[in-house]
């Protein structure tokens, strides 16, 4: 028999829906992501860590997960809010379903609720505290534990501990774990890069001893300004090394240089947003997950410049240090919801590596 689960929301709200996964309670903020595919890199995307996910696609399930289409070890929401959760998934690659995944980890999940409401309630007052529970307990109780406030080290949860090496023998490359999806490993790898994965609190002076080509800065959930450390140590490393930071690491870039961030109303969660690219004129569509941004005023007294727009809001999506070998985006490069239109800037990053290590190399022969 399916058991019956509620969505609590912090203004009252209550949806009654079906549970899927997990037959447990779970707090978090509830957001949506309006993709029609990719359900499985949003459950495993680090960046979710903390956060109730609604899918505004109707069907959600029905082509199962696969082992390699994850973007981490393991989920990181804290609850899957869905229309319609397939139980029986149609597609060859695939090695169990959702709620098997759910289950496994102790997530919860609810069904056969009305997404277009919960979604327009979330663009209306901004994004919400919620609570998935499968109990009986009254909703005034429960409302009383969405006053408590949520985590706020969801990077350190889902950083590694320790550095580690994925050996290549290209360029060496720090990448900064602040919630890396596998995307951005498998990019670096593919162009043969020696990369050195590091956690998010790892100092300059640790960084320095590595003796890399370039730092890129990773992804990562919460608000930028949870991770003061991760600010310092990029002030004290810009301008020795290359560096490109993804999403929060392009909000971190934006903090350490002096700009500012702020919270968004309800986010940008999907596979097909619109970013104007302002050296080219070029429209790229792109992947995102974040609920943050770089205030666009805030750059104006800093070493850095605007590259990128969104065209939705008119939002920041990419910056350039005027001085320095660094640059940012806001969305994900990394990932191909269809396009393929932001893999270049990969390219263009180990471009300005292969420039600094023969610049390196050519003060080396002079000395």
């Amino acid at each position: 028999m399916t058991k019956q689960a509620r969505l609590i929301l912090e203004d009252g709200t209550v949806f009654i829906g079906t549970s899927f996964g997990a037959e447990e309670e779970s707090r978090g903020e509830v957001v949506f992501n309006t993709g029609i595919t990719g359900y499985q890199e949003v459950l495993s995307d680090p960046s979710y860590c903390g956060q109730i996910v609604t899918m505004t696609y109707p069907m959600i399930g029905n082509y199962g997960v696969s082992r390699d289409d994850f973007e981490s070890i393991r989920p990181f929401v804290h609850g899957f809010v869905v229309r319609e959760h397939c139980e029986v998934p149609s597609n060859w690659r695939s090695e169990q379903t959702i709620a098997s995944l759910l289950k496994e980890y102790n997530i919860p999940g609810i069904a056969e609720v009305d997404t277009r409401k919960l979604t327009r309630i979330i663009r209306q007052h901004g994004t919400l505290k919620g609570i998935i529970t499968t109990s009986d307990e009254p909703v005034e109780a429960l409302l009383e534990k969405l006053k408590a406030p949520l985590m706020e080290d969801q990077v350190a949860r889902v950083s590694t501990k320790n550095l580690f090496p994925v050996p290549g023998r290209g360029p060496r490359i720090v990448l900064v774990d602040f919630g890396a999806k596998y995307g951005i490993l498998r990019e670096l790898t593919n162009r043969g890069c020696d990369v050195i994965v590091a956690p998010y609190n790892v100092t300059a002076d640790e960084i320095r001893r590595i003796r890399p080509d370039g730092i890129l800065l990773s992804n990562g959930p919460g608000d930028p300004k949870s991770v003061p450390e991760a600010i310092h140590m990029i002030q004290e490393i810009l301008g020795e090394y290359p560096l490109f930071g993804i999403c929060l690491g392009h909000q971190l870039f934006a903090l350490a240089c002096g700009a500012d961030t702020e919270k968004l109303k309800f986010g940008h969660r999907g596979g097909n947003h619109p970013v104007k690219e302002l050296s080219t004129g070029r429209t790229h569509i792109t992947s995102q997950n974040h609920g943050y941004t770089v205030t666009a005023d805030s750059v104006m007294n800093t070493d850095l410049e605007i590259s990128h727009i969104a065209l939705n809001d008119g939002t920041v999506e990419g910056l350039t240090h005027k001085k320095y070998a660094a640059f940012s985006v806001q969305y994900h490069p990394e990932a191909a919801p269809g396009p393929y239109d932001s893999n270049y800037l990969f390219d263009h990053f180990l471009e300005q590596v292969t420039t600094f290590v023969k610049g390196e190399k050519a003060h080396a022969a002079t000395r």
